[in-house]
């Protein structure tokens, strides 16, 4: 069923914001002539997958996790970019892919071991990452892997198509932040 939900909403997201996804690519090769991103990530069974978004850090930035990377490697587009989460949405070809869900917990990067080992001891890879969840909406991010894995392991064991429209809802109003870059002065 939310494999359903999942191609129906990417395949219209995909559809209907073409011009704007076009409009930002646009911007993006005049800003950096680099607009998308490709990034290899930890997916379902702990299966590599390549993550396509649009770039919002410098060409040539370290392959770190948000919270580890300086706030100067950000470009101004890509701050707006990050704020706005229009950076996520060439993520809707990953889920029509089949790679992601619109809700399940954020992919992490192969070098995130510590995410990884506390994901594994809870289970969080027997499903399917996802753009949205229930730690974005509650502002947690990967700079604290157990509370995330914890977070992540409770969204999947009481997960529901309501939970799934309900934590769509929420990002889309504005409270799912994902992870942001930390200033380490």
């Amino acid at each position: 069923m939310i494999r359903i939900f999942d191609i129906t909403f990417a395949f219209f997201g995909l559809t209907f914001l073409f011009p704007l996804l076009l409009v930002i690519w646009v911007i993006g090769w005049f800003d950096n002539r680099s607009p998308l991103f490709f990034q290899l990530r930890v997916g379902r069974y702990q299966h590599p997958f390549v993550v396509v978004k649009f770039r919002s850090m410098r060409v040539g930035t370290a392959s770190l996790a948000t919270h580890l990377t300086n706030p100067s490697s950000i470009g101004y587009f890509g701050r707006f970019l990050r704020r706005t989460k229009l950076d996520e949405l060439p993520q809707l070809w990953n889920v029509l892919l089949g790679d992601m869900s619109l809700v399940g917990p954020r992919p992490c990067l192969p070098n995130q071991q510590d995410l990884i080992n506390e994901r594994l001891k809870l289970g969080v890879y027997d499903s399917k990452p996802g753009i949205t969840g229930l730690a974005q909406i509650n502002h947690i991010n990967m700079s604290t892997p157990k509370i995330l894995a914890e977070t992540d392991a409770k969204m999947i064991k009481d997960f529901s198509v309501y939970s799934y429209f309900k934590y769509i809802f929420m990002t889309l109003l504005g409270m799912g932040q994902g992870d942001a870059a930390v200033n380490h002065h």
